[in-house]
């Protein structure tokens, strides 16, 4: 019986309008410019989550592809679901993706760290493997029309001197 096709790579991405403000050296996302900052982009784009390495914590992996060691393939949504969720069941799967430097990786789930926090990066679209931008925060009055997925990653604050004076 013929195998069937490996998928392709499809990494979760939260689509966000906006713009990414640096402060401090720091990042953050907003719906507007704001004051004391600079615009870094300004646009759509697309936010994707990295997950840090165990033993390398600035090198994060933002899985596209997630192999079991029983043979089940993994991809999006069920990728990341498996990684957050259920990993540490199959701690030898392979997890197949980008890390947050744009290289081509693959990694083990074991070598993983999820007791860290997850990196958020921006990508100015669906088919970039290298990121723009690593967000700390979200600048946000308002959280309605937010993907809650952006709020479970970041911190969100009122204002930039909120964020500033943290």
């Amino acid at each position: 019986m013929p195998q069937p096709p490996i998928p392709e790579r499809v990494p979760i991405g939260d689509s966000f309008t906006g713009v990414v403000i640096q402060a401090n050296n720091q990042k953050a996302l907003a719906f507007t410019p704001q004051p004391q900052t600079e615009a870094i982009m300004s646009g759509t784009f697309v936010v994707r989550y990295g997950i840090r390495y165990l033993e390398k914590p600035f090198l994060s992996i933002v899985p596209g592809l997630v192999a079991l060691d029983y043979g089940d393939l993994l991809t999006g949504e069920d990728a990341w679901e498996f990684l957050t969720k259920r990993s540490n069941l199959h701690p030898r799967a392979d997890v197949f993706g980008y890390r947050n430097d744009g290289q081509d990786e693959m990694m083990v789930v074991k070598r993983l760290d999820f007791g860290q926090p997850v990196d958020v990066l921006v990508y100015p679209d669906n088919k970039a493997t290298m990121p723009t931008a690593l967000v700390t925060a979200l600048i946000a009055a308002d959280a309605a029309g937010i993907v809650q997925r952006i709020l479970e990653y970041l911190p969100r604050y009122n204002s930039v001197s909120e964020w500033l004076h943290e």
